[in-house]
């Protein structure tokens, strides 16, 4: 198993990178936002990786943080949640974001991931309660539900302002999980940060 590698981004993709690891080119695939927040060329860049065996393919999907790394993990075996699926949903959410949702119950989030309909994002929360430890959130399903609830509708007026704007929902999608945890509770904040991550204001 390949838990870790760190080397510098030779080359990026859609929806992957290519390591220099030790003169050895290393293809990831990555989460949207990371790709969009590379070091610069000479810095190394560390990925908590995941290897997927298939009889034909060898596959590295890396993140930045170990606890997306271990949501990838959860997330893969469920049934009907396939390696792309994963990589898509910790596109689109953090794995706090993914924690509360299940903790709370709130289809409505997970439906947000492309490739996700109502039937699948309700067996999500239901298989995902036994698997997530949902007590180490730092928002849980009681006292962060009105705060969690707030940002989600926050966001989704954002998505459909950054499309309107002439962006794809992806990229959107992209955009809105690129926020700061931190980012204000304003809409026109919140639109500022996501202009930048597409090199904008």
């Amino acid at each position: 198993m390949i838990a870790t590698l760190r080397g510098t981004v030779q080359s990026v993709g859609v929806d992957y990178v290519v390591l220099d690891v030790g003169a050895v080119g290393v293809l990831v695939y990555v989460p949207g936002p990371l790709l969009h927040n590379l070091p610069p060329a000479e810095q190394p860049l560390l990925l908590y990786t995941h290897l997927v065996v298939r009889e034909d393919a060898l596959t590295l999907y890396g993140f930045g943080l170990p606890e997306q790394q271990a949501m990838f993990a959860t997330l893969i075996g469920i049934t009907g949640v396939g390696p792309r699926l994963a990589l898509a949903m910790l596109s689109t959410l953090t794995p706090e974001e993914i924690g509360v949702a299940v903790a709370q119950g709130n289809v409505a989030t997970l439906v947000r991931v492309p490739g996700i309909g109502k039937k699948l994002a309700e067996r999500l929360v239901l298989e995902l309660k036994g698997r997530l430890d949902l007590s180490k959130l730092p928002l849980t399903a009681t006292a962060g539900a009105a705060a969690t609830s707030a940002v989600i509708a926050l966001n989704e007026e954002l998505r459909e302002l950054l499309v309107s704007l002439g962006y794809g929902p992806l990229e959107a999608q992209a955009a809105i999980a690129a926020l700061p945890a931190d980012a204000p509770a304003n809409l026109e904040e919140r639109l500022r940060l996501a202009l930048r991550y597409f090199g904008g204001v």
